[in-house]
C-alpha cells in the first residue's frame, strides 16, 4: 500500500485551491459531453481509476485521524496534569472504548477527555457523548479525583446546565439508559438537573488551561462528532 503521503501528492491537484471549486469545475466542463468527450475530458484533467483508488485508501486511512488526536492528546496532557507522587495505573487511548474503563486512571484520579472544538450548534451526537462520560464518572464508585476534560468549557457548561431530556442524550446507549432509570426513575428528567446532583463530583477542566500551545490551535476540529 502507499504510504500516506505519497497518497496525498496524486490527490493534491484536487484539494487545489479547493475541493469544492474542483467539483464545481468538473460539473460545468463535463456537462453535456458524450462518450468520446468524457474520456478526453478525464485524460486532460488527469482523472482515472488510480486517482479513485487513492482516494478510497486516503480515506480509510484519516478516517482513523480522531483515534491519533485522542491517544496522542491524552499522552502529551500526562505530564501537565500528574502530581510528584502521582503514577499512571491505566490508559484506554483508542476514542470511543466503551466499557475498557476510563481514558485515564492514576493512583489519584481517573479522568476522561473529549478533545472536541465546540461550536455552538446543533452537537446532539456530542453532548450525548459528553454526558455518557459525565455519568460514567459520577456514578462510578471509586473515592479517587474525578475529571472531565475538554477543549473549552463554555459550550459543554451550558449544556450540562441545560434542559435537554435525559431520554434523548442516551441515545444509542441503552444499558446506560437502563441503569440510569433503575437509579433515578422519573425524579430526573433534565441534563440540568442531573448535573446539578452531581457536579462537585466531577471537575469539568479546560484542557487549553492545562496544555499551553492547545491554546494557540485556533482551528480545532478534533474528534468526529459520531465517535462513540
Amino acid at each position: 500500500m502507499p504510504k500516506l503521503d505519497e497518497l496525498y501528492l496524486q490527490l493534491a491537484g484536487l484539494f487545489e485551491p479547493s475541493v469544492a471549486s474542483n467539483l464545481a469545475k468538473f460539473e460545468h466542463l463535463f456537462r453535456s459531453v458524450n462518450k468520446a468527450r468524457s474520456e478526453q475530458l478525464l485524460e486532460s484533467e488527469h482523472l482515472d481509476f488510480g486517482v479513485l483508488r487513492s482516494a478510497i485508501a486516503f480515506k480509510r486511512a484519516v478516517g482513523q485521524i480522531h483515534e491519533v488526536v485522542h491517544g496522542v492528546g491524552i499522552l502529551i496532557a500526562l505530564p501537565h496534569i500528574l502530581l510528584p507522587n502521582e503514577n499512571v495505573e491505566g490508559l484506554s487511548l483508542g476514542a470511543g472504548n466503551t466499557g475498557r474503563g476510563f481514558d485515564l486512571e492514576t493512583n489519584l484520579r481517573v479522568a476522561e477527555f473529549k478533545f472536541i472544538d465546540w461550536k455552538g450548534g446543533s452537537e446532539a451526537v456530542r453532548q450525548n457523548q459528553l454526558f455518557k462520560d459525565f455519568f460514567l464518572l459520577a456514578e462510578s464508585s471509586t473515592t479517587k479525583r474525578k475529571q472531565l476534560f475538554v477543549v473549552g468549557t463554555d459550550h459543554p457548561l451550558r449544556f450540562l446546565m441545560g434542559n435537554r431530556a435525559c431520554t434523548s442524550v442516551f441515545t444509542g446507549h441503552k444499558a446506560l439508559w437502563e441503569k440510569f432509570q433503575k437509579k433515578y426513575g422519573d425524579s430526573i428528567t433534565w441534563v440540568s438537573e442531573y448535573y446539578g446532583r452531581h457536579r462537585k463530583k466531577v471537575e469539568v477542566v479546560d484542557l487549553r488551561a492545562v496544555i499551553p500551545n492547545l491554546a494557540s490551535t485556533s482551528d480545532l476540529n478534533l474528534e468526529a462528532a459520531d465517535e462513540a
